[in-house]
């Protein structure tokens, strides 16, 4: 089984979380992508009826196509669930995400969900975090000097491109990826780069998720973080 289908596998079982009448915050990424289109069909064959609240414009555009309603945050009280993917996941259920500069609304939607699931394949499964690179979101004003204060603590920072261009998340912020390949402890990494004047938001997701499917050959693993 390839990791596609490991991601198809994992999105189609997290849809069966999803209720009717219920808030539900989308993800952003390539294994969200099955999980949405396969709440699209639930939508459209159960006619079921619920609100989703999106991480990215990639995921508003994907699920208007598919008919599903969506919100903006600020237009509803609380979100039900949350369904998004991860870049790395390690034995203690922390996670580092942010591979598709959609962290800080990734975040956001997180922090005001009553649950938090996680859809992944088992490639993401890792026991410390750090190999997959650290996103962090910066604003433009000022960036090359949170590099270089990135670069003297020796976080080994790499403005993201693409095309030879900054990359630019949703909010018009760049991201540097730190290449730190171990890191011992994230909560005090967590807590330095938050406080880096010109920081938005680092891709640290520290206790916050509740539910982790993992996409494995002999099918979908349900492991259960926190209550």
């Amino acid at each position: 089984m390839d990791q596609n289908e490991l991601k198809k596998q994992v999105g189609q079982e997290a849809v069966k979380y999803i209720k009717d009448g219920m808030i539900v915050g989308l993800g952003t990424g390539s294994t969200v992508r099955y999980m949405v289109d396969a709440l699209g069909a639930r939508v459209q064959n159960e006619k079921l009826n619920i609100v989703g609240v999106t991480t990215s414009l990639r995921t508003t555009k994907q699920a208007q196509d598919l008919g599903i309603t969506i919100k903006d945050i600020d237009e509803v009280d609380h979100i039900d669930l949350t369904i998004d993917g991860a870049d790395e996941i390690d034995d203690n259920f922390q996670g580092i995400k942010g591979g598709g500069g959609a962290h800080l609304w990734e975040k956001i939607v997180a922090t005001n969900s009553n649950k938090i699931m996680w859809i992944v394949d088992e490639s993401k499964m890792v026991h410390q975090l750090g190999a997959f690179p650290l996103p962090v979101e910066v604003i433009p004003f000022g960036s090359q000097h949170v590099f270089d204060e990135l670069k003297k603590r020796g976080y080994k920072p790499e403005f993201r491109l693409t095309n030879g261009n900054k990359f630019l998340t949703d909010q018009k912020n760049y991201v540097i990826d730190l290449h730190l390949e171990r890191i011992g402890d994230p909560f005090a990494l967590a807590d330095e780069l938050i406080k880096m004047v010109g920081v938005v938001e680092h891709g640290f997701f520290l206790d916050m998720v509740n539910t982790v499917i993992v996409g494995r050959e002999s099918g979908p693993e349900i492991l259960q973080a926190r209550d």
